[in-house]
């Protein structure tokens, strides 16, 4: 794990800003958005070359002051042809703090307006990508914190222009060498161009050995020249967008409203098919749910995934006024003293910005939380509660003319017919048909026969439901061997029981019992008086997967798969797709799955790193059953 350090950063002659790290300035020291326009907007021939497109893709190789950025979008917002969508994916190494960045940019108020709203979502500085959706979702800009240098292969996207700008290659050698350049051609879409400040000798050769046919033009203001490039080959492009925006989603949890709103930000018409009488009933549909992110010391798989996770559902939590939720904070405690200081150790080695993870002591603790405790742990600021199905029905509601909600609408199966996937119910009759299909039914996914395989299984969940007045004050989400809530309408939810291969639908005293005894464990004296056959609640049943990790993305030929069979190559369902296996982190999950899933479906650069892609991709489970030698398994289904 690479512990990202935050730029330093010093302002030299004209106010210029100066990295001491590679002693080098970040742009020229007069006309810097002139340079910008010239060198990397002209010398990729834009507007020209996005007019007219459905979207366009650029990557940048260092973001530095986001100059580079803001140009672009400004180009972009003026040019009334502009493609649908604007992609910008940048690179940074040495991200600057939020503070820093609005310092740089008060040199171009010409950029007031776009700076001010790029400072507004900047991000906390983690590593790993860091996904911005800006201007009503037409400009999705995705920040790679970490060395380009390693970063680069866990990218995958198809680009169109490259704006290569890392500091000079003498004192970022790493930025310009011919392995690096070859890592660009990978990513290259048909007709891909480069542009770059540095005409070195070095660079050039770098560029040509990686395919790349490049020429020395006029520079701006300053610089006598500069350079541009075009790639050779022809191959064919690996993304290509759909041109039939229409689909299906089976389910209204909070996978399916979250993936119906993600398409239809997209762009897409979608039809949601929902058994309940209104969004968010089944595994969704608890009072509250918490919302945090699961720190490791070696910031491992699911450490990565949470904590992207949590950032895209705080994003799309503030786009959507309607849905419910507080930031309020979580405080999850240590379960003893050796836990403690493992708790300690992971927040000083990760190096996470204090308003996204701290250690608090027991006494800090207890403050925060409002109780006596007697243990410290981690404490989350921007952590909170978030209603499931105020989530829901908000992101059902964001594109009313573009979201088509059918509630009591049982779905018997599914079927293609041509290239198209048809919804039917008992009777045979068609209830939606679709190019694109995606299941989204959490439990009850795998009953149907595309699904059958699915290694999914139910967990039973039950939460229990005080009366305000009867449990305690408490001003965040406290989580130890249980979990509370702060009041919410008068009522304190606390939780929850898991059980598998239990079908049970109504609640039980007993488990009313175990969530009141684990959370006494925490605070003593929580309920005292309350009669758990008295106490009410909610059960709901969660779709687990083995690794616990979601279940996203194109839906296998099960058929298909063997034991040399690699995951990308495994033939697909065409036009199928699943967002499952979210278990008991539905809320933390479902803004980022969503995105996830949108952009395999449109071809676009995908907001998460190829590794991780992989680890959430419905074929792993064929893969490992295959070179198991062994059968798949009817346990989950």
């Amino acid at each position: 794990m690479d512990k990202l350090q935050p730029a330093s950063i010093e302002f030299v002659a004209y106010g210029t800003p100066y990295s001491p790290a590679f002693d080098d300035v970040y742009h020229s020291a007069l006309g810097g958005p002139t340079q910008a326009r010239h060198v990397f907007l002209g010398g990729n021939d834009l507007p020209r070359r996005w007019q007219g497109k459905d979207r366009f893709v650029i990557l940048e190789t260092g973001f530095g002051t986001g100059l580079n950025f803001l140009a672009t979008w400004q180009a972009w917002r003026a040019d009334p042809q502009a493609c649908r969508r604007l992609h910008y994916i940048s690179f940074e190494k040495f991200p600057l703090t939020g503070r820093d960045l609005a310092a740089c940019q008060l040199a171009w108020p010409e950029f007031g307006e776009l700076a001010a709203a790029l400072q507004k979502r900047w991000p906390p500085l983690t590593p790993g990508m860091h996904r911005l959706h800006l201007d009503n979702d037409r400009v999705v800009l995705t920040l790679v914190f970490g060395d380009a240098s390693t970063r680069l292969r866990w990218l995958d996207a198809s680009v169109d222009a490259f704006f290569l700008d890392g500091f000079s290659p003498p004192k970022n050698p790493e930025l310009w060498s011919p392995q690096f350049c070859k890592g660009l051609a990978r990513l290259t879409a048909p007709g891909a161009t480069l542009a770059t400040w540095s005409v070195a000798g070095s660079v050039r050769a770098a560029l040509t050995e990686a395919e790349f046919e490049v020429e020395k033009r006029p520079g701006p203001l300053g610089k006598r020249q500069m350079l541009v490039g075009r790639f050779r080959s022809h191959r064919p492009d690996r993304h290509v967008a759909p041109t039939d925006r229409r689909a299906i989603v089976i389910g209204a949890g909070i996978a399916g409203s979250t993936t119906a709103h993600a398409l239809a930000a997209a762009g897409w018409r979608v039809t949601v098919l929902e058994q309940a009488a209104a969004p968010g009933h089944g595994a969704s549909s608890n009072l509250a749910g918490m919302l945090r992110p699961l720190p490791s010391a070696d910031d491992n798989r699911l450490s990565r995934i949470t904590r992207a996770g949590f950032l895209a559902a705080r994003a799309l939590l503030a786009g959507l006024p309607e849905a419910r939720w507080s930031p309020c904070g979580v405080l999850h405690l240590a379960r003893e003293p050796e836990h403690e200081a493992q708790q300690r150790r992971t927040v000083e080695q990760l190096g996470w910005p204090s308003d996204l993870l701290q250690f608090v002591d027991k006494d800090e603790a207890g403050r925060r939380l409002g109780q006596t405790v007697a243990i410290g742990g981690w404490w989350f600021p921007g952590g909170g509660w978030v209603q499931p199905p105020s989530l829901c029905r908000a992101a059902l509601a964001a594109f009313p003319e573009r979201i088509d909600l059918h509630c009591r609408t049982m779905v018997d199966r599914i079927e293609r017919t041509g290239t198209d996937w048809r919804a039917l119910d008992e009777s045979g009759r068609v209830l939606a048909e679709a190019p694109v299909l995606v299941m989204a039914s959490g439990v009850a996914a795998p009953r149907f026969a595309q699904f059958a395989w699915l290694p999914q299984r139910s967990g039973r969940g039950q939460v229990s439901h005080l009366p305000a007045a009867g449990g305690q004050r408490l001003d965040a989400v406290v989580f130890q061997v249980g979990y509370a809530m702060p009041a919410i309408d008068g009522c304190q939810l606390i939780g929850a029981s898991l059980s598998y291969e239990d079908d049970e639908p109504t609640e039980r005293a007993a488990d009313h019992g175990d969530n009141l005894a684990r959370l006494r464990l925490t605070l003593p004296a929580f309920g005292q008086g309350l009669d758990p056959a008295t106490l009410g609640g909610r059960v709901g049943f969660r779709p687990m997967s083995p690794d616990r990790l979601p279940i996203v993305g194109a839906v296998p030929d099960r058929s298909a798969a063997n034991a040399n069979t690699r995951l990308h190559n495994i033939p697909r369902l065409p036009g199928l797709w699943c967002v499952q296996g979210f278990g008991a982190r539905g809320i933390v999950w479902s803004a980022l799955m969503a995105d996830l899933l949108v952009s395999r479906i449109e071809g676009e650069p995908l907001p998460l790193e190829r590794d991780l892609v992989d680890g959430l991709d419905p074929g792993r489970f064929l893969i490992k059953a295959a070179r198991r030698g062994e059968p798949e398994s009817d346990e989950h289904a």
